[in-house]
């Protein structure tokens, strides 16, 4: 969550009509009584002070205030907003972490840093932490929830960039990298975005993914170790609708694994603020249908 504070240019005239008051009264050593005007009933009820009202000048020499202080000239003023902009970005450039429990007992815990804002370069780690059981009962649930066996811990390393693209041919470029030592698992990829508006209320999005998966087996007695690795390729187009915060995905991927095109369409439908609900279809490499419909709701502070 974000708080900014300001004087901002709405509250100007508050501090020049201050500035002019206090002024007078220093320069001043006679207060010019006003001239009397004819009595007002109707003025007179309005006017009189209540007698529990506070005194807001109680124990304040008028005479006496530093005036100066709200001279503040724009060099000064965006002096201030830039500060407060740095201090800004160090505490965003901060490590940032998060954790969630799982049903068999393990906690999810992410942990991500920003390395520098040019590319928006960040680093980061996706590890699931298992606890020793303490008592029996507390071992068998965790056998029971995790399928018989004891949840092991693990995790994964990863770097991301996102750099500007190539002029009018596409946006975005982004560029991902992920390590799972105990899975001895490595992925690279790259994907190239381009936005184009169709009208006031119509975009379409256009992306092109491109990945490498690698997989490593441990080298036994008697038995060597292989490397296999697998190319992946993906296309999809998104269009959105603004006034009904609606978007439909067609897209279609390739692997050297699959050795087909297996296509996917989805739409998702916003309710309404942070709540959106999406559904999918679509075709997997043994020929079957995959389906799904989800529900989810985000926030950010």
């Amino acid at each position: 969550m974000e708080f900014s504070t300001g004087f901002g240019w709405t509250r100007l005239p508050l501090l020049a009509a201050a500035f002019i008051f206090g002024s007078v009264l220093t320069a001043s050593a006679q207060i010019i009584p006003p001239i009397a005007a004819a009595p007002d009933e109707d003025a007179d009820a309005a006017e009189t002070a209540d007698v529990n009202d506070p005194d807001v000048l109680k124990g304040i020499e008028v005479d006496k205030l530093d005036w100066g202080q709200l001279a503040i000239d724009a060099g000064t003023l965006n002096e201030i907003i830039a500060a407060k902009k740095r201090a800004q970005a160090a505490a965003n450039s901060g490590m940032n972490w998060s954790s969630n429990a799982n049903a068999n007992g393990s906690s999810a815990v992410k942990v991500k840093q920003s390395v520098f804002s040019f590319w928006d370069t960040r680093i980061g780690a996706d590890m699931t932490v298992t606890s020793e059981p303490r008592t029996m009962s507390e071992l068998l649930a965790q056998k029971a929830s995790n399928g018989g066996s004891v949840p092991q811990s693990s995790g994964s390393a990863w770097a991301a960039a996102t750099a500007p693209g190539a002029g009018s041919i596409w946006d975005k470029t982004a560029v991902e990298a992920r390590v799972d030592p105990g899975a001895e698992q490595s992925k690279i990829g790259a994907s190239l975005t381009k936005s184009v508006p169709l009208s006031n209320d119509y975009s379409l999005t256009l992306q092109n993914g491109y990945s490498v998966n690698q997989q490593g087996t441990t080298a036994l007695p008697g038995v060597g170790g292989h490397i296999t690795r697998n190319y992946e390729t993906d296309q999809s187009a998104k269009v959105t609708i603004t006034d009904t915060g609606t978007s439909i995905t067609a897209g279609q991927t390739l692997s050297t694994t699959d050795d087909k095109w297996l296509r996917k369409f989805g739409a998702e439908q916003k309710l309404f603020d942070n709540v959106t609900v999406s559904g999918s279809v679509g075709e997997t490499s043994q020929g079957a249908i995959n389906k799904s419909l989800s529900a989810g709701f985000k926030k950010s502070w």
